[in-house]
């Protein structure tokens, strides 16, 4: 896809699904992940993630785990109780902005 904008108010809504499927994660395996699942559409660069993730964490959704990987410190990022309950939250939020959508653009195609 090539207008990245459309993916920019759900990236904390991606950040908490894969982190519920995958218990924890650091920040460039967050990136490859996406960029992986989405066969390279979503580019989730530094500047865009680490904001994100700072942001879940102060918002106590997340917490870091910091475990040493050869010669450096690699912060791996997991959800917290809340994290887990807000996740779910968002997923249903998404979901029916999905489908308000879909009628909008196409009305006589139902994604239910």
């Amino acid at each position: 896809m090539g207008n990245q904008k459309l993916y920019k108010g759900s990236l904390q809504t991606i950040i908490l699904k894969l982190l519920a499927s995958n218990s924890k994660m650091y920040g460039y395996e967050i990136t490859q992940h996406v960029k992986e699942i989405t066969k390279g559409e979503l580019k989730i660069t530094e500047g865009a993630l680490y904001p994100a993730l700072h942001k879940l964490e102060a918002d106590g959704l997340l917490e870091v785990e910091v475990a040493k990987v050869g010669n450096r410190l690699r912060k791996y990022y997991k959800l917290t109780d809340s994290g887990t309950k807000e996740t779910v939250h968002k997923l249903a939020e998404m979901q029916e902005f999905l489908r308000t959508m879909q009628h909008l653009v196409n009305p006589k195609f139902s994604l239910e």
